[in-house]
């Protein structure tokens, strides 16, 4: 999508990145629009960029979190605009505690939220917080996560530069060492496999806490999916802004720490919700363009591809490959679980005898560079010849 199309709603209409809005506050605090729809309206011009922070029972982790706001080198305009969705902790009290000093900085605060029983989920939080703001670039903060003195500044610099593009970081993983494989990844993709690589099982290729938009991008895509807990807001997010040609940029710096803890809403959400989102995903952009296909393992990850592909996907398969030779000897793969007759006898061939296109369910990083020497050997390009799905 180039960058005249961004300026497009669906309907045609053109994106108005500072929409006039009037805010009156709820008895709980929170911020309730009364007109507009993209942001609030001050009598002065926007800011530059907004930290949007959505906030559940986060307290223990929000004065590490703040200090890395206010300690940002970025010389533009900045605001806080964080949402409490119904913390039972003080986390609305750490909030306010901050303020005077983030508004001595410069920063200016906009803090609601709500206090219902039950979360709305972060994806709500979100899409509130981006609301209350006006920033003309969106910085997305999670409360547990600490910002680096450059990120504002650095992640600013590249979206002005990749106006159609969502911006992330390496990250510092907290504790060190935690998800070791995850973080190499995140940190160590090429640009070209910040796109080839959305398929993975690890998720986006820019991983939601580094996320930097513009909020024309942001509209153009948005807004996040409010399903709640067991959703995952931001690959179904990540999804929709590549199926609009948004593009991917990563700045090559650690620029945040990444924390990682036991109440993290990623674990909220199931493998199998993810698996079904990837494999549909899979479908639509790359197995649809494709006349057949050989499934690179033709053991248990494998398998249950194929057995979660669509009828038309499944015809296309020609054939599994592996370097396992007691899977290769059984000579065929039969789909019991099909209704059809005769059911489907897929053949298993050593992988020098296979022939691409390729979707590989071997987990990256797991064979001591065993895989990757055997892509190689083939002379095979990644996002032409193969995609990873593992």
């Amino acid at each position: 999508m180039n960058s005249g199309a961004l300026e497009q709603q669906d309907g045609g209409s053109e994106v108005d990145l500072n929409p006039q809005k009037r805010f009156r506050t709820t008895e709980d605090g929170e911020a309730t629009e009364t007109g507009g729809g993209g942001g609030r309206q001050e009598e002065t011009s926007a800011v530059d960029v907004s930290i949007i922070m959505p906030v559940h029972n986060a307290s223990c982790w929000l004065d590490e979190c703040l200090r890395g706001v206010l300690h940002q080198d970025f010389t533009g305009s900045m605001e806080l605009s964080a949402f409490d969705d119904a913390s039972t902790d003080d986390s609305r009290k750490v909030l306010e505690g901050w303020r005077e000093k983030l508004q001595a900085r410069g920063i200016t605060v906009v803090i609601s939220g709500h206090s219902s029983p039950q979360p709305r989920g972060v994806g709500y939080a979100k899409n509130k917080a981006v609301t209350q703001s006006c920033g003309q670039y969106l910085c997305f903060q999670d409360a547990d996560d600490i910002m680096l003195p450059q990120r504002v500044r650095l992640q600013h610099e590249a979206s002005l530069l990749h106006q159609n593009a969502l911006i992330g970081c390496r990250v510092q993983r907290l504790p060190e060492g935690s998800t070791e494989r995850y973080t190499r990844w995140i940190n160590s993709l090429t640009r070209d496999q910040l796109v080839t690589q959305v398929y993975t099982s690890h998720g986006p290729t820019v991983v939601m806490p580094t996320w930097f938009c513009s909020r024309r991008l942001f509209l153009n895509v948005g807004p996040f999916d409010e399903g709640g807990k067991g959703l995952p807001e931001d690959l179904l997010f990540f999804y929709q802004l590549l199926r609009r040609g948004g593009s991917l940029f990563r700045v090559d710096r650690s620029l945040l720490v990444y924390r990682y803890h036991e109440k993290a809403t990623t674990h909220s959400v199931t493998e199998e919700t993810i698996w079904k989102l990837r494999v549909d995903f899979l479908q639509e952009r790359v197995l649809s363009q494709w006349e057949n296909f050989t499934i690179w393992n033709a053991g248990k990850q494998g398998r249950k591809l194929y057995r979660s592909l669509d009828p038309i996907s499944q015809r296309k398969v020609k054939a599994f490959c592996d370097v396992d030779e007691n899977k290769i000897q059984k000579g065929f793969y039969t789909y019991e679980e099909s209704k059809e007759r005769p059911k489907p006898r897929i053949p298993i061939l050593h992988y020098n005898d296979a022939t691409s296109p390729f979707i590989i369910c071997v987990k990256l990083d797991m064979t001591e560079g065993v895989l990757e020497e055997n892509l190689n050997s083939l002379q095979l390009k990644e996002g032409t010849d193969y995609y990873h799905f593992n």
